[in-house]
């Protein structure tokens, strides 16, 4: 199949694609976008986290069909141009990103926290990054990040 979807605000399609293959494969592979990574397959770790419709969703555990004429944004989508997004720019200034792997996610999820909830709790920033594991930080880093970013400016 024929897979059209807008990534990034830019429209794009990409061939022979079967539709069953992840969202995941079709972004790294197919598309070129490797911001998003491949860790588990299972939807356990968190590290493919992207925004479908505005929605953050584990890009393995998507369908490619199901992204047929929707709506993606990436980690590289973040960023405008050269300019890191808040919340990238302070998991770079607070040390939080290490071997990088966890990163891509975590800052999807922490950048949807923030356009949910501008000054979150502990609690609340500790919920909503749940589903994204971190082998080398021990979150500490990435929760001062997060606490900068909702206090008005970067770590």
């Amino acid at each position: 199949m024929r897979l059209n979807v807008t990534i990034n605000g830019e429209k794009r399609e990409a061939d022979d694609v079967w539709e069953g293959e992840s969202l995941l494969y079709v972004l790294r592979e197919r598309l070129g976008l490797p911001g998003s990574k491949n860790a588990c397959e299972q939807g356990e770790c968190g590290s493919c986290t992207v925004y479908l419709d505005d929605v953050p969703v584990c890009a393995c555990l998507v369908a490619a069909g199901q992204a047929e004429g929707r709506v993606v944004r990436t980690v590289e989508g973040l960023a405008d141009g050269d300019t890191l997004d808040p919340v990238q720019q302070s998991f770079v200034d607070a040390g939080a990103v290490q071997c990088g792997f966890c990163t891509p996610g975590l800052v999807v999820a922490a950048h949807d926290l923030l356009n949910r909830v501008p000054d979150p709790s502990d609690e609340e920033i500790r919920e909503a990054l749940a589903g994204n594991l971190c082998r080398c930080t021990g979150y500490e880093k990435i929760l001062d990040a997060v606490r900068a970013v909702a206090k008005g400016g970067v770590a």
